[in-house]
This record gives structure tokens, C-alpha cells and sequence, in this order.
């Protein structure tokens, strides 16, 4: 199998061997009296036993090369290459029905709220001035719904998914994957060994897609403008988190002036305003015990849509069928262009909710999104707003409230309760949305770090998150409580909605051309139709920027701006750790004992790095009266994958010489990864691990040494290590094994009985404040 990196691995009856082309021998430091050292060329420098400091000096030796030798950490992650993803999905017709409710409560609830406001923004835009003013508009709505949410979304962009995760910075990580266009420097060759990578390395004859990835590699301001698109596109879903509740409440508990002619514009606001709050703080039971909850709300709403629509048609006028011939489209914008074009900000409100299909998609799979909204939810729209668009034909273009004013007499009250109720839950379909994307921005390092919680045992992609969940229901009362007119918010709506329609559909358009490795021709239709259509759409409602939809525009620019900075600021900080880190040669003429007492232990040293000796590391040395026999440098680090299988969790390799007693531990998670373990099991995983990688080592040395018994090397292996609290029973340590007690050891190390005793005190209280740290690293 061709690694992307041109490494070539080969999978025999014995298992997985591997050789890097670049890689293809192995070196070894020979001091002045020929003793060798271990080390193995990385990339094209050669380094000593694992070291991987760029500042490795070498003086006072001189190069060998001997037989190969494959690096340690690469080791590791061709071992269980052929791990294989279990799905343990019921899929009985039970479970079917069920998930269908779900994905009908969780992603369509923006979609199907769209009827209860879309023709009265439009027309409150572009008055209606005839008949064929309305068939016009109509057509227009019929023919986005068919070009934005059922072609480019569910026909395209659902399966530009991520391993099932969608969002813009699903698509930026699986553009990752593909091409190293991180600006987070961290990244390892070993990386692109995990088996959820799932790479598509662009073949030979598809030049194009190698000349796109070498020039995305290449460029530093391509990688930043990368970056700042899927910024802005995250930015506008959290933006769209604030401005769906609002608009789609609002919507819901106008229809009240209809029929209760006492209800002014200060008590719909006050009711919607307590909607929100009831909204907002049953966010935290749960996706799926909400989605399972209001599913069959949901159908019961499209199925009233759907006969409302059909009940309009045969009472008023079905000659509205017509708008499905798109020449009308055209009629609509001969007669007057102007107000076409301003109009077209209404009509995208009909699409809202796309984007959610598309970034809830970590809930549910595409096979269920697409046949519920093809067969479903698509058919029910279409019957509702052809349903308005009869009673207005037969009410001379009546526009107050489109939909409540069409409902059939006798039904009003049961649809306004039934159209509330899916208002609601419109409003948690960009909730879930926004948890998800800011999730996978926080694990790609582009967001600050907020508490997670994991409402699912069974489906580890749910989730809540608390500060978050607060922050976009003040954002959203503010909203409701100074732009109360409907028209305003929904212009605000439309400016959020069509800002992440664009940044998805350029991000889309680059992995077809990289990923996808499509047609040009087709590449470029796609790109003309739905760009095109994106820009005509966001020149429309930039039209009504003034009217106070500028403000979502300073939300989402203010948004934008800290993900940018935490970005920066993390980038700077790992730079600023590389450079400030420890230099080889001071830890060569510390000699193996470090410069100060090896009390018995182990200490996990947490850090960023995954290169290198952390300056931090010096100043425990200088600091501190001992440090423990064997050191752990631990550096937790997300990878653009959604998950890594537990078996690929951590690696291992030794930073110095054997007698340093010095490992790395690269842990390795997803962004949809779930950090559920403790530090206590956490460092009981890396423990085993670090017996595994020992066992390996040992094996290996055994194979390239011939069979030769080495009599000044013991094996590591046969020994254990138990206590997680710092106490020592062995684990591979020589140092500690020959001492059957703190006394013999203090004797052979010339150190008081009471210096020892203080010394371990001391490591433990070290291992102890390490195991905090972590707690602080992960949550």
C-alpha cells in the first residue's frame, strides 16, 4: 500500500512491515571508544534513539550506517493499520422507525418552520401588485427549494461528510487529511497511519489534484485564507444559532393578532421571549430525548402543512400548479427587476435549515436525511407554500401572516398550537448545529475551551455545552428585544443563512477538486450554479443591511475575530514552546541520572510538544530535590480525523538513551472523540501501552542482534509497574529492581535514608499536581 508521504507498507502472514523510501537504513552514533548509540534518520536528518530535537548537535561522534530501522512511533501505527470500524447499530424496523422521528425533531425542524414566514417577508420587500406577481414569487420559492436544500445539500454536500461529521470544519479536517494545510505545526508522518484517515492518495493520472495539493502546501496565504473561510463560515452558524430562535418564535406566536385582536407587538415579544428561555433550558436532557420526544410533532406538522396546502388548492385557486413552469421566474423579473432582486432576500428564507442538514449530520446517516426530505419533507413544503400562494391568489394578495391567515376556519387554534410547538423546535435544529461546530473548532484548536457534556451513552456525537447554550440565548432576547419587526430579523436570518451556504459550497468546490478528483466540467457547473446563485442571493439582503440586520454582521464579525486570535495565539504558543525547548546535549552531559536523585516512580510530565524536551522539564530539574526514575513527557493532541480507534490511542518512543529511563507519549484524539476517562484510567491505558512498547522494543532488539545475549542490557519486559500513585514494583526498570527497599536503595546511591524519604514525598507530590494538570488539559 503507497503512503501519501511515499512510504510503501507491505502486510505479510507475520504482520506489518514498513520501510519510508527516505528511510532506508538506520544510523548510529559511535563515540571515541566505539560504543554505538541508537538513532534513526527522520525524514532526511539522522538523530539519535528517538531524539527528534532540531538543535541535536554532534559533536564527539561520528555516523554509521547499519542495518534499517524503523522509527518507533511508525511502528506503532502500522501495527493495527487493518483495525476495522465495528457498527453496532440496531438497524431492526423498530430502531428505523425511531431514528426517523429523530431526524425528523432534530434537522428539519428549520426547513419545515420556513412556510410560517417566508412569502410575508418576501412580499413585505416586493409588494404584490397582480397575480402574476405571485406565481412569479412562488416559482422563485419552488425552484430554490429544488436547487439549494434537495440538490446542492442532500444530492451533493451530504456526502462530503467527514466519517459522518458534517459543517464547515468537518470539511476543513477532511481537507486536512488530504493536504497538510494546518497552520498548528504538530503534525506527525505517523498521523496519516491512523486507519479512520480513510486517505485517497490523487492518482497519477489526475494531475490537477496534485498540482492543487502541492500549491496548497506550498502556500502560507492560501493556508490562511483556508482557514479564515471556514472561520467565517463558523462564525455565521453561530451567528444562525442566534438569529433562527428568534425569527422562528417570533413567526409563531405573531399568528396570535389574528385572532386575538387585544395582543400587541409588546406581548408577542414577551411571549417570545419566554419561549426562548423554556427553549434554551431544556437544551441540556438531550438530542436524542428530545428528538425522540418531538419527532411525531414534527410529522404531525408536515402532514398539517401538506394538507392545508391541498385543502387551499381546491378551495381557492390551483391554477398556482403553473409556477412549476420556471419560465415565470423570468416573466417575474422582465416586469420589474428592482423588485425581483429585493425580493430575493425573502425567498432564501425558504432554504433555511440547510445548512443544518448538513452539520447535524453527526447525529444521524445520510441515507436517512436524504429519504425523509425527498420523500417527506420536500413534498409537504411545496403543498404548504402552493396552498398560501392559492389563498392569495383568491384574497387579491391579502399578505398579513400568509400562512396563519389560509389555515381553514375551525382549524386555526390546533395548527397555531402544532406550528409553536415546531417553532421550538426549529430553533434547537441550529442550537445542536452550533454545539457541534464550535465542538469541532475547540478540537482543532480554533476555539477558546468550554465545558462539554455528553448527553448520549449510545450516540457519543451529542452534545451540550453549557456556556455556549447560555451565551446564544441572551444573544437571542437581545435580538427579539430590540429588533421586534419580523421583516428585520428575517433579513438578519437571510444574511447568516446565505454566509455559510457560500463558505460551504467554496469549501465543497475544493474537495471535489482535490478529494473527489471530479470532472472539470462539472466542477465548474456546480461552481456557476450554486456560487453564482449564493452571490445574487447575498447582494439582495446586504440591501437591507441599514434596517438593523448589521447587527448579526458585528456578532458573527466578533465571533470570527476570537476564533482568529485563539488560533494565532495557539500556533504562537507551541512556536514559542519549540524554540524555548531543552537542547539534547545538556540532557547528554546530565548524564542518565539527570543531574539530581531518581526516586522510584513514574511522572507523566504534560505538554504540547510533540517534538523535543519542554522547557518546563529544566526548570523541575534545578527546582526540585529529585525527579522520578522513569519520565513520561505526555502531549495530548487532536488529529483531523473524527475518531481514533482506542487501540491507536497513544505512542510511544524514548527521547534518550536507554539508561535515561525517558519516554514520549503522543495520546491521540478525534474532534468527535469523547474524553470520558479519568486520570487515573487514563494513566492506567498509558501504562499498558508503555509495556506493550517495551515488549516491541525488546523483540526487536533481539531480532536485529542475531539471538547475541547482550549481558549489560536487561530486558524491561519482566518487569510491572502497578501503583498509579508514584510507587514503584518494577515495569522495566533496572535502576529500581536490584533494590529491594528504600534503604539499600539510598545506599547505593549515597544519598540519606531522609533525603530519600523527603525525595519521594516530593515526587509524589509532583505526580499528584501532574494528574491535575491533565484534568485541566482534557476538560
Amino acid at each position: 500500500m503507497a503512503e501519501e508521504d511515499g512510504s510503501v507498507t507491505s502486510r505479510g502472514n507475520g504482520g506489518l512491515t514498513s520501510m519510508d523510501s527516505v528511510e532506508s537504513y538506520r544510523w548510529v552514533f559511535q563515540d571515541a571508544d566505539d560504543s554505538l548509540i541508537d538513532g534513526y534518520g527522520d525524514e532526511n536528518l539522522p538523530l539519535r534513539n528517538g531524539l527528534d530535537s532540531e538543535d541535536e548537535d554532534n559533536v564527539d561522534h561520528r555516523l554509521i550506517r547499519t542495518g534499517p530501522r524503523i522509527d518507533s512511533l511508525d511502528v506503532e501505527t502500522l501495527e493495527v493499520s487493518g483495525a476495522q470500524r465495528i457498527d453496532l447499530e440496531d438497524v431492526s424496523f423498530s430502531n428505523s422507525i425511531k431514528l426517523a422521528f429523530q431526524t425528523l425533531g432534530v434537522v428539519f425542524g428549520d426547513v419545515g418552520t420556513s412556510p410560517l414566514y417566508t412569502f410575508s417577508v418576501m412580499f413585505n420587500k416586493a409588494p404584490i401588485e397582480g397575480k402574476e406577481d405571485i406565481i412569479g414569487a412562488l416559482s422563485l420559492v419552488i425552484y430554490t427549494l429544488i436547487l439549494i436544500p434537495l440538490i446542492k445539500y442532500v444530492l451533493v454536500v451530504l456526502w462530503a461528510n467527514d466519517d459522518g461529521e458534517g459543517g464547515t470544519f468537518a470539511l476543513y479536517s477532511l481537507i486536512c487529511r488530504h493536504a497538510k494545510v494546518s497552520l498548528l505545526p504538530n503534525q506527525l508522518a505517523s498521523d496519516t497511519r491512523i486507519s479512520s484517515f480513510k486517505l485517497k492518495v490523487p492518482s497519477a493520472e489526475l494531475e490537477r489534484s496534485l498540482k492543487i495539493k502541492e500549491r496548497l502546501e506550498a502556500s502560507l496565504r492560501l493556508k490562511k485564507l483556508l482557514l479564515m473561510l471556514v472561520l467565517a463560515g463558523t462564525s455565521m452558524v453561530i451567528a444562525d444559532g442566534v438569529v433562527t430562535p428568534a425569527m422562528s418564535v417570533m413567526s409563531a406566536v405573531r399568528g396570535l393578532k389574528l385572532k386575538v385582536p387585544v395582543v400587541e407587538e409588546d406581548h408577542v415579544v414577551m411571549i417570545a421571549v419566554a419561549y426562548l428561555i423554556v427553549l434554551f433550558s431544556v437544551q441540556r436532557i438531550g438530542t436524542s430525548k428530545i428528538g425522540l420526544a418531538i419527532g411525531p410533532v414534527l410529522f404531525i406538522w408536515f402532514c398539517s402543512l401538506g394538507g392545508i396546502g391541498i385543502c387551499n388548492l381546491v378551495r381557492h385557486d390551483s391554477s398556482v400548479l403553473k409556477a412549476f413552469n420556471p419560465v415565470h421566474i423570468y416573466y417575474y423579473f422582465k416586469r420589474d427587476s428592482t423588485k425581483a432582486w429585493y425580493s430575493l432576500g425573502g425567498c432564501l428564507l425558504c432554504a433555511t435549515g440547510s445548512e443544518a442538514m448538513f452539520a447535524d449530520l453527526c447525529y444521524f446517516s445520510v441515507g436517512a436525511i436524504q429519504l425523509i426530505f425527498a420523500f417527506l419533507v420536500l413534498p409537504c413544503l411545496l403543498l404548504g407554500y402552493l396552498g398560501q400562494a392559492a389563498y392569495l391568489m383568491d384574497n387579491n394578495g391579502h399578505v398579513q401572516q400568509p400562512f396563519f391567515s389560509s389555515i381553514p376556519n375551525g382549524t386555526f387554534w390546533p395548527v397555531f398550537f402544532i406550528a409553536n410547538i415546531a417553532a421550538l423546535i426549529a430553533s434547537r435544529t441550529m442550537t445542536t448545529a452550533t454545539f457541534s461546530c464550535v465542538k469541532q473548532s475547540i478540537a482543532l484548536g480554533c476555539f477558546p475551551r468550554l465545558k462539554i457534556v455528553h448527553t448520549s451513552r449510545k450516540f457519543m456525537g451529542q452534545i451540550y455545552i453549557p456556556v455556549l447554550n447560555w451565551f446564544l440565548l441572551a444573544s437571542a432576547v437581545l435580538l427579539v428585544c430590540f429588533i421586534a419587526n419580523t421583516e428585520e430579523i428575517g433579513n438578519a436570518y437571510g444574511i447568516a443563512e446565505v454566509g455559510v451556504m457560500m463558505m460551504s459550497t467554496i469549501l465543497v468546490i475544493l474537495v471535489m477538486l482535490l478529494i473527489w478528483q471530479t470532472n472539470i466540467i462539472l466542477v465548474l457547473f456546480f461552481s456557476v450554479i450554486f456560487l453564482g446563485l449564493e452571490v445574487v442571493f447575498f447582494s439582495s439582503v446586504l440591501r437591507g443591511i441599514k434596517d438593523g440586520s448589521w447587527l448579526i454582521l458585528v456578532f458573527a464579525s466578533i465571533v470570527f475575530f476570537i476564533m482568529y486570535i485563539w488560533n494565532y495565539g495557539s500556533k504562537l504558543k507551541y512556536e514559542t514552546e519549540v524554540k524555548k525547548k531543552m537542547s539534547m546535549s545538556v540532557m547528554r552531559q546530565l548524564g542518565s541520572n539527570l543531574g539530581t536523585v531518581r526516586a522510584p516512580g513514574i511522572g507523566l510530565l504534560y505538554n504540547e510538544l510533540a517534538k523535543g524536551v519542554p522547557t518546563i522539564f529544566g526548570q523541575f530539574l534545578a527546582t526540585l530535590p529529585a525527579i522520578h526514575s522513569m519520565i513520561i513527557f505526555v502531549c495530548i493532541k487532536y488529529v483531523p480525523v473524527p475518531s481514533v480507534p482506542p487501540s491507536e490511542r497513544f505512542l510511544f518512543r524514548r527521547v534518550c538513551p536507554k539508561s535515561y529511563h525517558i519516554f514520549r507519549c503522543i495520546a491521540r484524539y478525534g474532534y468527535k472523540d469523547v474524553h470520558r476517562e479519568n486520570h487515573q484510567i487514563f494513566e492506567q491505558l498509558l501504562i499498558e501501552s508503555l509495556e506493550k512498547f517495551i515488549l516491541r522494543e525488546a523483540k526487536e532488539r533481539s531480532l536485529e542482534s542475531d539471538g547475541d545475549d547482550d549481558t549489560d542490557s536487561e530486558d524491561e519486559s519482566s518487569h510491572v509497574l502497578l501503583d498509579p500513585n508514584g510507587t514503584v514494583y518494577s515495569l522495566g526498570m533496572p535502576l529500581l529492581s536490584k533494590y529491594k527497599n528504600k534503604t539499600m536503595w539510598a545506599q547505593a546511591n549515597k544519598v540519606e535514608p531522609l533525603t530519600i524519604g523527603f525525595a519521594v514525598s516530593v515526587a509524589r507530590v509532583l505526580d499528584n499536581t501532574i494528574q491535575k494538570w491533565y484534568e485541566l488539559l482534557v476538560h
